[in-house]
């Protein structure tokens, strides 16, 4: 017993969605981190820019108190312009180097750190910038920018990156769905057709249109397939049912032959003995025929093989049959039997059918008899062969006595007659 499952094929559906969400993922992020990264350089362009006026701003407030070595007025000076703008940290120096005022934003805690790494990751180092008297300098300033309007567009950026690919993320699932009731829905009509065509070999339903070109011509050639087949399913049908008819039938008369007339009997046999009823068989023989196939030739002797079963045939009830056996001998089965009177009353009538001449091919006329064998079930017998020879006994000792009352009376044309086996 094998431990791994079989692997499961993914749908259709499945992959083209699938292809659609990572497409516009990918595509949403690639345009937001390229946005984002465009929008750090331009705003770190602008925070330099902005920091290197500050520090001329700075410069020229606190120029005096340097001069005068006023660490007060520095001081004072440098927190009036620091305070209100984008700095962290500032200083002012003298000529010697000697720190005369310094100023540092007051926040605190894990969101000034934050603000303070990003300043450092993203932006230029602390600018110094040399303050200068009648052409000479006199001080430096020492400028840190502050990270906090870089961080809050980096968290607008996260937020709109994520913003966006959920839209994105919707749109395309979407644009999919939609996509696949163009795809799908043509592919899972012809995949239904094609299955019942395959296990149910029904050949005549077909792929409806589709919107789309291609889809639409693979229904059409899978149509225009469905229809071929059809034709060839019909053509084979009726083959296999001239064939079968072939096989059961007499080519001359049209009549079932020995085989299809035996099987018919063996079922009538069952369902007589199931139901306790009675079954006829009837075994029938020309008497001239052999002397009208040597006169007037084997066409003649087909068209009054043909008289005879159309004669017989007509005699019946619905529910009976009537087979060649071969040659001029012939079969009839009457089923159900009430009584014997019944098979000996339509013997009487097949035999009456005979009076009229039958017709031969040009302007002849000829006239024929039967001699009929009557069989009855349980009486004779109870399987077809029992019952078959015993009707065809009984029709032997009928013909006897019809040649016999012929040469008596010294008439030409025979004289059927019924005789029962008992």
């Amino acid at each position: 017993m094998s431990l791994f499952k079989p692997r499961t094929r993914p749908t259709l559906g499945s992959v083209i969605g699938r292809g659609h969400l990572i497409a516009a993922l990918v595509a949403v992020a690639m345009a937001s981190v390229s946005l984002t990264l465009l929008g750090v350089l331009a705003l770190r362009v602008y925070a330099d820019h902005n920091l290197h006026l500050i520090a001329r701003s700075i410069n020229y407030t606190v120029e005096a108190a340097v001069v005068f070595d006023d660490k007060a007025a520095a001081t004072e000076a440098l927190a009036l312009i620091a305070s209100t703008e984008e700095v962290a940290y500032a200083q002012v120096m003298d000529k010697q180097g000697e720190l005369l005022a310094r100023w540092q934003r007051p926040e605190t805690g894990l969101l000034s750190d934050l603000e303070m790494q990003i300043a450092r990751a993203f932006l230029e180092k602390p600018i110094s910038m040399p303050i200068v008297h009648q052409g000479q300098e006199i001080g430096r300033i020492l400028l840190t920018g502050h990270g906090g309007s870089l961080m809050r567009f980096l968290l607008s950026g996260l937020m709109g990156i994520v913003l966006c690919t959920a839209i994105s993320a919707w749109v395309a699932l979407y644009l999919a769905r939609r996509q696949l009731r163009g795809i799908i829905g043509p592919l899972r009509s012809l995949a239904t057709v094609a299955h019942a065509a395959r296990s149910e070999r029904a050949f005549d339903r077909r792929v409806p249109p589709a919107d789309i070109a291609e889809l639409d011509n693979l229904g059409n050639d899978f149509n225009a397939l469905l229809d071929e087949l059809e034709s060839w399913q019909t053509h084979l049908q009726n083959e296999n049912e001239t064939l079968a008819h072939q096989a059961s039938h007499d080519s001359l008369t049209g009549l079932p032959n020995r085989a299809f007339f035996e099987g018919r009997l063996m079922r009538a046999l069952r369902n007589a003995s199931k139901l306790d009823e009675r079954v006829a068989v009837l075994f029938l023989d020309s008497d001239r025929f052999k002397e009208i196939n040597d006169n007037f030739g084997h066409a003649a002797g087909d068209a009054v093989l043909i008289a005879v079963a159309t004669r017989v045939r007509a005699q019946l009830r619905e529910e009976d049959l009537v087979a060649r056996l071969g040659g001029d001998e012939f079969a009839v089965l009457l089923t159900p039997l009430h009584n014997t009177e019944d098979a000996e009353r339509i013997a009487d009538q097949i035999i009456a059918s005979m009076e009229a001449p039958i017709p031969l091919p040009g302007t002849t006329q000829v006239l024929t008899s039967l001699s009929i064998g009557i069989a009855v079930y349980p009486d004779h017998g109870v399987t077809p062969g029992a019952l078959l020879n015993a009707a065809d006994a009984a029709m032997y000792q009928a013909k006897r006595l019809s040649r016999g009352a012929q040469q008596t009376a010294g008439a030409e044309l025979p004289v059927a007659h019924v005789q029962t086996r008992s």
